[in-house]
């Protein structure tokens, strides 16, 4: 511990002058970026309207043909799962069991009730 150096303290004006630097860097920051904004709109207010309208379209177009290519790769996903599922062989045998004992027991009753 005595191998460390105490810190130093820096004078209170070095302190301000470095609090008021940040701040002077924030303020500059947030005036570039308003005035990039307000300068985007001035110019987006002297594009003719049909310009824009134009330009809405494309963007439209553009968006629906995203959207179109996501949904056909979402439907061949599901169509591949879906014929890549086979139902298990052992539920076909048993459905096939519980048929033949359900069409012995409406036989065995037909015959039953000829019987009387």
């Amino acid at each position: 511990m005595d191998t460390e150096k105490p810190e130093e303290k820096k004078p209170i004006i070095e302190q301000t002058t470095d609090v008021l630097a940040t701040a002077a860097g924030t303020l500059a920051e947030t005036a570039v970026k308003s005035t990039a904004k307000t300068a985007t709109k001035a110019v987006a207010k002297r594009i003719p309207k049909s310009v824009k309208k134009a330009a809405k379209k494309v963007a439209k177009a553009a968006k629906a043909k995203k959207s179109a290519k996501k949904s056909a790769k979402k439907v061949a996903k599901k169509s591949a799962k879906k014929s890549a599922k086979k139902p298990p062989r052992k539920a076909a045998k048993m459905s096939a069991k519980r048929a033949k004992k359900s069409a012995k027991k409406s036989k065995r009753a037909t015959k039953k009730k000829s019987k009387r």
